[in-house]
Parts: structure tokens; sequence; C-alpha cells
């Protein structure tokens, strides 16, 4: 039989309602959403339930990163030198330090009501370089976890543009795009269909021709699934693509590739206006990460050029020095609050910023990775949270208020529960066998 919740509030089309009852099937998807009809079998008094958050660009094995890249002797840091510093940890690591780190990435994501996570995976090779033995390491770290996860199987061919891959890069690459399409093909014969889905990814211009991520892109769309890339996190990259190609990578990709809603450019955080603006408008998403963007000194993403796209800006934790979408969301609006001297820049037609900011961490996050997540409706996926409405950060909130409360003064102190595929994971019913 299938469990029934009811719940006091729950967040139903980015409005809470009331008295609300949510039956999962057993299959870990949503049956019915409605008013009470039927004894509940889970009771969440005093809570509200939410759609589970969409991490979708994660880098699980940096966060054995976290303490160790915030001193610069002599000189001040950059995205370069703390790349070299990312290059000495993929070098040292193996496979059980690998799922270590992993497991509690994807567990910390948990606790913060993240319940998908698009693993952004090109760490592919133990010492020995040979095989893919890590790719596997990370499947099972996931599922060890109990988290979502869309493995965003990541070809790295070069190590910058036209250049052979050297040092810890080894450990990323592929000798060609037919052996990594292999290997995909064999990754998806061992996937947990429940919880588990594989997707592509090209690590960038810097590590990808421009003729493979041409060939990608209709692979992805053959096979249904999503594509990502990194696109223009930084000026030099965007320097060295000019010289190569005559043209930034966002600009060579919509030259070139037949984009749409199924590709995914990760940070764009120097895209031009025009650039940013016909990738929109070609349905492409844009995925930024404003903790790790400044963190590694990045700089700011122009979102203004693609705040009228429904739908084009979702978010990720990236180099995961700290988890938590809550303050991603945050930072989406006030990194460019900050930028433009001015509040509201991510508003809807109603001038509400917390509807927008919690659609890209949720539905918007969800058609980036290709996963039926993001909403609390009939015939999604059963992964959602709650929140205890006693914490002291919602204690005074009325339901009207509850959401710009939740973004922009809370945080993940006030989660109680995490449900994925209908199965509890944190909380107090964490692991409780469902009704049958």
């Amino acid at each position: 039989m299938p469990d029934i919740i009811h719940v006091d509030l729950a967040l139903i089309d980015d409005e809470f309602r009331s008295g609300i009852q949510v039956v999962v099937d057993s299959d870990g998807t949503i049956e019915r959403v409605g008013p009470p009809d039927a004894t509940p079998t889970v009771r969440l008094g005093g809570e509200a339930l939410l759609p589970g958050l969409i991490n979708v660009h994660s880098h699980a094995f940096q966060r054995a990163l976290r303490g160790k890249t915030e001193r610069f002797a002599g000189a001040e840091g950059t995205f370069w030198s703390w790349r070299n510093q990312m290059y000495a940890l993929a070098a040292q690591l193996d496979a059980a330090d690998l799922r270590r780190v992993c497991v509690a990435a994807f567990r910390e994501m948990l606790s913060r009501g993240i319940t998908t996570v698009g693993e952004f995976h090109y760490l592919h090779h133990d010492a020995g370089c040979e095989g893919y033995a890590f790719d596997e390491v990370v499947l099972n770290a996931a599922a060890e976890a109990g988290i979502r996860i869309v493995l965003l199987n990541t070809y790295y061919a070069t190590g910058s543009i036209g250049q052979p891959l050297a040092g810890a890069q080894r450990r990323f690459g592929s000798n060609d795009l037919d052996t990594f399409l292999a290997q995909c093909d064999r990754l998806r014969g061992r996937l947990n269909g429940q919880t588990q889905q594989l997707a592509l990814a090209a690590h960038s211009i810097r590590a990808v021709p421009i003729h493979d991520v041409v060939a990608l892109a209709r692979q992805a769309e053959q096979a249904g699934c999503v594509l990502h890339m990194h696109v223009e996190e930084q000026l030099r990259e965007i320097d060295e693509c000019r010289q190569a190609y005559g043209a930034s990578p966002l600009e060579l990709l919509l030259d070139r590739a037949d984009l749409g809603p199924f590709f995914t450019a990760v940070h764009c955080t120097h895209s031009t206006p025009h650039a940013l603006a016909e990738f929109a408008e070609a349905g492409g998403n844009v995925c930024l990460c404003p903790i790790t963007e400044a963190h590694l000194a990045d700089g700011v993403a122009d979102v203004r050029s693609l705040q009228s796209e429904d739908g084009a800006i979702c978010l990720g934790s990236d180099s995961n020095v700290r988890v938590d979408l809550f303050e991603e969301m945050r930072w989406l609006e006030y990194a460019q609050r900050l930028r433009l001297q001015s509040r509201g820049i991510l508003r809807d037609g109603a001038g509400a910023v917390a509807p927008c900011l919690w659609r890209s961490a949720t539905r918007y996050g969800a058609r980036a990775l290709g996963v039926n997540a993001g909403t609390i409706s009939a015939g999604r996926l059963a992964d959602f949270f709650t929140v205890d409405l006693a914490h002291p950060s919602l204690c005074d909130a009325a339901p009207d208020e509850l959401l710009e409360t939740l973004v922009f003064s809370s945080d993940a102190g006030a989660i109680r529960r995490v449900c994925v595929g209908g199965k509890w994971v944190v909380g107090p019913d964490a692991g409780r066998d469902r009704q049958t």
C-alpha cells in the first residue's frame, strides 16, 4: 500500500498550502497531492514539506580541499594557483580516499535538503591511469549515502587547447571519444535505475576540441540525455579560445553546435550579454555556483541577460567548499546587488525574488539534469524535505512570508527530514521500511 503523508504546510506551485496529503506510490513517485481523504501513515506536525533541492554541479572529491587553500605565501592567489592545489589532491587520491570523501560530500548534501546531485565527474583513473576504476567508486558512494545522482560523465582529452595531458590531468583523460563513450555504455549497465542516471559532459574548451564537443552534443541528443560543460569561467580561457578558434567558447558553441534545453553551460562568468541572450533564447541552461565563483575569484556573471528567459538559471555547489543551496540562492541575488548597486534583480512579474531563486534550486535544476523532480505534484519523484516551523529562524514567519524567510533568513539548521524516492534518509524516520 502507498505511504500517505499528512503535513501542516506544503510548498505547492511556490505557495505554502495547509492541510495537505501527499500519497507516495511503491515505486517512489507521487501518486496524489491534495486535501486529506485517508488515514495517514506519516504525520508531520509542526513541519513544512518542500521539494528536494537540486544540486546541478558538483565535484565531490574537491571537498577534501577544505581548509587547505586559504594561505597565500608571498602573493595573492588566483584560480590557476588554486587549480595546482586541486591537481595535487587528484594525484594522491586512491579509491578508498575517493569513496570516503564522496560519501561525506553526498551525506552533507542530503543533510542540507539536496536530494539530487549532478556529479560532474572527471577524476576517472587511479594512479595507474588505466581503465576507469573511479567511475563506479563515485556511483557506489552515492548509493551508500542514499542520494539521487546524475553522473555527468566527463570527457577530458587535452591539457589545454592543442596540448597533451600532463601530470595529474592524465587521471582525467580518455584516449579518444570512442573509448570514452564505450565506458559510458558499460556504466549504464551498472546503474541503480531507481536513483541513478548517466549523462554526458565535456570538461571545457581547454580540455575538449570543438569537433568532439559537437559529437558529444549529437550523442547526448540521440541518447536522450543532457550534456554539461564548463564555459567561460576565466578570461584566460576566453583569450586562448579566441587565439585558437577566432571566437569565445560560448560564441563557438553557438556557431558550431545545435544547442537547446539538453545543454547546460556552467559558470558563464565572463560571457557577453549578447551571447548569453542568444544562448538563453535557444533554450540552454546556465548553472551558476556563487559560493565557488567567489571562493576562486572567478567573477560575477551577468544574470540580467538571462533572467527574462524562463528556467535559464540553475545552481550548483561546485568545489563543495561549503554545501548550502540556501546560501547559493541568496548569493545568486546578492552578488548582483553588489555588482549593480540595486535590489530585487532576480524578480518575477509580481516583484517577488524568492520564488525565482527557489525555482533555480529546484525545478530548473531538475530540467538541467533531466530528472523528474523539482516540484511536489502527481507523477513526480517523491524527493522532498521538511523544515521545523518552530526553528528560531522560522518561528515568526507567516505562511505567506515563509518562502522569503527560508530563502533569505534561514539555513540547513531548520531541516528536519529528507526523503529520496519515498525513502526517508535523514531524520527520525531515516531507514524506516515503507508500508507495503
